[in-house]
């Protein structure tokens, strides 16, 4: 089962990566000169009513960072640090000072990521589990926004529907009960971090020292 979810992480990003040949080219000139080499990945603030959100989110980003050739520091580790100085809300971390977050951590930049949409939603004839995030990476020393980007994922319960629209009701109900329970969007959340730190696409993060295709970005080199 392992297998085939890298397997589809993978056909996904290349059909993400494929669609964003076309995009404009990102301005990489602030990334570049700050050529941050470690990143500080702050818990992600939620506009969802799902609590799960942010971290489901969270998890998913320091696979991708890290094999982008970045230092990351753990997550896990950084949240409970706040938590032991009286900041446990996402929204409170997102607003702790970049001085400070350099002064604490001595991170190059940090990663501040939104959670827009996370959830199964129920429409008339089908189900739709969508995860939709953002992201902004800061150089810490100058508190200037180096990077920009999104991802997302989307699952759609009507796509593999055959029996007419009492069947498309129904498949629609169960797929959303189905979904809930087994909480897809967890699932879903892994494949928007990966669509969000893709590589060598217009848009795309670049890769940091640690990677032996350091300054290799196809966006960069074309």
């Amino acid at each position: 089962m392992k297998r085939i979810n890298i397997v589809f992480l993978a056909f996904v990003a290349l059909f993400f990566s494929a669609c964003a040949t076309n995009q404009k080219m990102y301005d990489y000139s602030g990334m570049l000169s700050a050529n941050p080499k470690s990143v500080l990945v702050l818990m992600p603030t939620n506009e969802t009513t799902e609590n799960l959100a942010s971290a489901a989110v969270a998890s998913s980003i320091v696979a991708p960072l890290s094999e982008a050739g970045y230092y990351v520091f753990p997550i896990t580790l950084v949240n409970d640090l706040f938590k032991h100085n009286g900041i446990s809300e996402p929204s409170e971390i997102a607003n702790v000072s970049t001085a400070k977050l350099k002064e604490i951590f001595n991170a190059d930049s940090a990663l501040y990521i939104n959670v827009s949409e996370y959830g199964t939603t129920y429409k008339l004839i089908n189900s739709v589990t969508i995860v939709r995030v953002q992201a902004k990476l800061v150089d810490l020393s100058t508190s200037n926004v180096i990077w920009e980007g999104s991802g997302e994922a989307v699952q759609d319960s009507g796509s593999n529907n055959s029996g007419g629209l009492i069947g498309a009701l129904v498949s629609a109900v169960i797929s959303q009960i189905a979904n809930t329970v087994s909480d897809a969007s967890y699932d879903l959340s892994q494949v928007a971090g990966a669509n969000l730190l893709m590589l060598d696409c217009n848009t795309c993060i670049l890769r940091g020292p640690r990677s032996p295709a350091y300054r290799q970005d196809r966006q960069i080199t074309k």
